[in-house]
């Protein structure tokens, strides 16, 4: 019991008060090989010193002071058991792995490696370093490890550790005691063949920290260099594996295809089936990033039966879960499903950690076609929490997108553009195509040239995250709804449809409908994913076509795009105005622009001088040779359009639509009159310098309004473009992509 002092104190405060008539519960946490089995023994032992029987059963007969010890808690007893052996005057040492809700808890701690050297006398100071920093303390795996050590192995046990030892990181997560020891043994003259394996197994084991990756690539450019040297095919295959694990250029797929190649033929000619079985996955791979799906389900086969004949079970469980990842992609849902649970049921019966892992993003990719991301998101950042540089958030920010929250994902956009775009590794050409799905929805142009031109020289291939444990459609796709986004039609349809002909000749039937839909195709894509019994994929908002819309010779968007509403409304709100158009919605504050839009909204077809239309009324006309309405009537036409003007305000703060309606009609027809007035018997009205004026100031106010619009609103925004008609008169004439009518 070297190092549990703490502990045994503990123990005996509970059998002292067992002793004194007091019954106890005490729960020791920790996980297996902790030692939490041999603080019972030891539990026993003084129990017996002090006279006190020691039963093993929750369910053992008799009352008064004794010690119940009860193994694996939750499985050998409940809080009621214990409760009942407590009232009784037991004294109760229970064990668990995870703490319970109930009783006195003592948690474990590892040994500090200096308790471990007592633990392990006559062992190297180096053997004993190692040993602690690959069992990170705890008791059980160390004595195991110890026990593995050849007699006199010495200081070299140091390094065949390194080697051999299997790492403890999951996916992404570093082994930092592993690294420690490969460094460590890194620091030592080693022969070039041996220190080739730790420099590419270091550089693997640095995957996780998205801080190295110049590192990474020194490690392993030298390990090869010493394999090559070396002239032993093993080592340079394990070398070769190790550097397809440690640097992952995603423009390389060609590279990692043959450089598979090499590992299998180089594997078979060491007798090494391990390294053949690893090239053979990294040909699954390769050939799934090029989207050659039929050739990769060829190797993932060969992989699993590789593994088969070489009983290594866990080989079948990562096949099975990459069958599940193309079972998924084209459209076989139940299957995906049903391999998924065989994933995670095989997983733990063999002994992977962590098998569930294995096929959490096929249920996230499911969740998302289904229409559940929303209930993806706080997984995804709880990821991006845990695992920060891996891109977690780009994913969760798709699955803001596709849950409706628009205006919330395009905030990351601008958030996770600089760093994604800087990024690197296995995840990175995923998060740039999640990202590329995000700003589709609306982002700004800069941002979306910016994926555009990181995507391209991907076009024509698949986007395979990692080692395929999820893939996510063409690239060609995504650059098809960035293009649209751009206003560039031309170059989105090309890219629709190679996504097209590649998804038809792959048979992803998912993936086949959102391109589609995103294409134009709606009734196809409809037809596609009610077969499948999925949600008509939505195309990114802009127009019926589902893609962006489509921009005019002045970079603005064209004003043919529909909207998804038939009313549009413009109103305010307190002292902003709101705008509400299908799926645009827009905040705008108050500026004179807007009270000028409103009165050309409100008489469509009709035109206002601009005279009228800044003044809010007549009052400013110049002096006409004959005028046809005398300056009491001008006066009382600009006192009521003033007054009308007034009360459309307050009933548009109070929410009362329909006041608000009646006054803009009123106003309209004396907008009308004036202009009426103004041209009986056909005489032209004057042009002066007060009209100029008030033509540029109304010219430049409306077009103010209009570029605050673009922005947030663009459909809207393009609608007003084509509509808006301006010079000495203006006109709001609806053209097409519009309204069926504006409510004020």
């Amino acid at each position: 019991m070297i190092g549990r002092r703490r502990e045994l104190a503990a123990v005996r405060r509970l059998l002292d008060g067992a002793v004194a008539g007091r019954g106890g519960c005490l729960i020791v946490v920790g996980p297996p090989g902790s030692g939490k089995t041999a603080l019972g023994d030891a539990a026993a032992e003084l129990a017996r010193q002090r006279g006190l029987p020691v039963d093993r059963t929750a369910t053992a007969d008799g009352a008064g002071p004794r010690l119940v010890i009860l193994d694996d808690l939750g499985q050998t007893a409940t809080e009621v058991d214990l409760d009942r052996l407590v009232r009784g005057g037991a004294a109760v040492l229970a064990t668990t792995v995870e703490a319970r809700h109930f009783c006195q808890h003592l948690y474990l701690a590892p040994l500090t490696e200096a308790e471990l050297a007592a633990v392990l006398p006559g062992m190297p100071i180096g053997t004993v370093h190692a040993v602690w920093l690959l069992t990170a303390g705890w008791p059980g795996p160390a004595l195991d490890l110890a026990a593995a050590v050849p007699p006199g192995a010495g200081e070299d046990a140091v390094v065949e550790f390194a080697l051999t030892s299997p790492s403890r990181g999951q996916f992404l997560a570093l082994d930092t005691g592993l690294i420690r020891l490969l460094e460590d043994a890194a620091s030592r003259a080693l022969p070039p063949a041996t220190r080739a394996r730790v420099l590419a197994r270091l550089a693997g084991e640095l995957l996780g920290d998205p801080s190295a990756p110049a590192r990474r690539r020194e490690l392993v450019d030298e390990a090869v260099r010493l394999a090559r040297d070396s002239d032993d095919p093993g080592t340079l295959a394990e070398v070769l594996d190790g550097r397809l694990h440690a640097v992952w250029d995603p423009a390389a797929a060609d590279e990692r295809l043959s450089t598979a190649s090499q590992i299998i033929d180089l594997s078979r000619r060491a007798g090494d089936a391990v390294l053949e079985r690893r090239g053979l996955f990294w040909r699954f791979v390769a050939l799934a990033e090029l989207g050659d799906l039929d050739a990769a389900e060829a190797a993932l086969v060969a992989y699993a039966r590789a593994g088969e004949r070489d009983g290594d079970p866990e080989a079948a469980v990562i096949a099975l879960s990459r069958h599940a990842v193309l079972a998924l992609v084209r459209g076989r849902f139940a299957l995906a499903e049903a391999l998924a649970v065989e994933v995670t049921e095989t997983g733990r019966r063999v002994g992977l950690a962590d098998a569930y892992r294995l096929t959490a993003s096929v249920r996230g990719r499911l969740a998302l076609l289904r229409g559940d991301a929303a209930g993806e998101v706080e997984t995804l950042r709880a990821l991006a929490r845990r695992l920060p540089g891996h891109f977690f958030e780009v994913t969760a920010a798709r699955a803001l997108a596709e849950s409706g929250e628009v205006t919330e994902a395009l905030l990351e956009v601008d958030r996770l553009l600089p760093s994604v775009l800087a990024g690197a590794g296995p995840r990175w050409l995923g998060a740039v195509a999640d990202l590329a799905f995000v700003a589709s929805f609306g982002a700004a142009p800069t941002a979306a040239e910016a994926l555009y031109d990181a995507l391209l020289p991907y076009a024509g291939r698949l986007v395979v995250w990692g080692g395929a444990n999820t893939i996510a459609g063409p690239v060609d796709d995504y650059l098809g709804r960035l293009a649209a986004r751009l206003g560039r039609s031309d170059e989105a349809r090309a890219h629709f449809d190679r996504a097209v002909a590649q998804e038809e000749r792959l048979g992803a039937l998912p993936w086949l409908a959102a391109t589609l839909a995103a294409r134009g195709d709606r009734a196809q894509a409809a037809s596609i994913a009610e077969g499948l019994g999925l949600p008509v994929p939505a195309g990114p908002p802009g127009s019926s076509d589902g893609t962006a819309p489509p921009k005019a010779a002045d970079g603005s968007p064209a004003a043919d795009a529909e909207p998804s509403a038939d009313v549009w409304r413009l109103g305010r709100d307190g002292d902003d105005w709101i705008i509400d158009a299908g799926t645009e919605h827009a905040r705008l504050r108050d500026v004179r622009g807007l009270h000028f839009l409103r009165t050309l909204l409100a008489a469509p077809g009709q035109e206002i001088a601009a005279l009228d239309l800044a003044a809010g009324g007549a009052g400013l006309v110049a002096p006409a040779p004959e005028p046809v309405l005398d300056t009491a009537a001008r006066a009382a036409y600009r006192k009521r359009l003033d007054d009308l003007a007034r009360q459309m305000d307050v009933a548009d703060r109070t929410g009362d639509v329909e006041l608000a309606a009646t006054f803009a009609a009123e106003r309209s027809a004396l907008l009308a009159e004036l202009r009426r007035a103004a041209g009986l018997g056909g005489r032209t009205r004057s042009h002066s310098a007060e009209a100029e004026r008030a033509r540029v100031n109304a010219t430049r106010a409306l077009r103010a309004v209009l570029t605050r619009l673009e922005p947030v609103a663009p459909i809207v925004a393009a609608h007003l473009r084509a509509s808006v008609h301006t010079g000495s008169y203006f006109r709001y004439q609806p053209a097409a992509g519009g309204p069926a009518r504006w409510q004020l």
